[in-house]
């Protein structure tokens, strides 16, 4: 069945540490993150919290203008695809899987870091939900994901208003 392959990546946790951030030889910023996701499951008459952790890394100019947001704690929501690196070393095989960041959502209140803000669908800016992964190409060094050059972040921290009247009524 031709075409029927999917790998769509969906997490809500907290990052474990603080981005990191390098530039590739093209100049395109890369960010690394790494986040903890929580989960519940059921053990007999009791619930059991387990703890997953994912390595992630989100490309482009809106990984570079959200870098500074991205710290340790911070409570994030990511939508990307899965990214297995494979290796050799001393004649021993490795392999890594990494969740490449199509968009990211800062979560949390005004408190943590400013309320939810969204960034990075590769056509640039604030995208709704529905518009995950749209635009993509494949390149090797970027992970399967070179942002478009028009990428930008519209709605930034401190920024202008949202364009909605101050006295909403609820």
């Amino acid at each position: 069945m031709a075409g029927s392959d999917m790998n769509i990546v969906a997490l809500v946790g907290r990052l474990t540490r603080d981005a990191e951030i390098a530039y590739l030889a093209s100049g395109t910023a890369a960010v690394t993150l790494a986040v903890a996701v929580n989960r519940s499951r059921r053990e007999g008459d009791q619930f059991v919290s387990e703890v997953n952790y994912f390595d992630l890394v989100y490309y482009g100019k809106s990984a570079e203008a959200v870098k500074q947001y991205l710290t340790k704690g911070k409570q994030i929501a990511v939508q990307g695809s899965l990214k297995q690196d494979r290796w050799e070393k001393d004649g021993q095989k490795f392999s890594k899987v990494r969740v490449i960041v199509n968009s990211l959502e800062l979560l949390g209140g005004r408190s943590d870091n400013g309320g939810q803000q969204s960034y990075g669908s590769p056509s640039g800016g604030y995208q709704p939900r529905a518009d995950y992964g749209a635009g993509r190409s494949s390149g090797a060094e970027t992970g399967g994901f070179e942002p478009q050059s028009g990428a930008a972040v519209e709605n930034s921290f401190g920024g202008e208003s949202t364009g909605f009247p101050e006295d909403i009524p609820f």
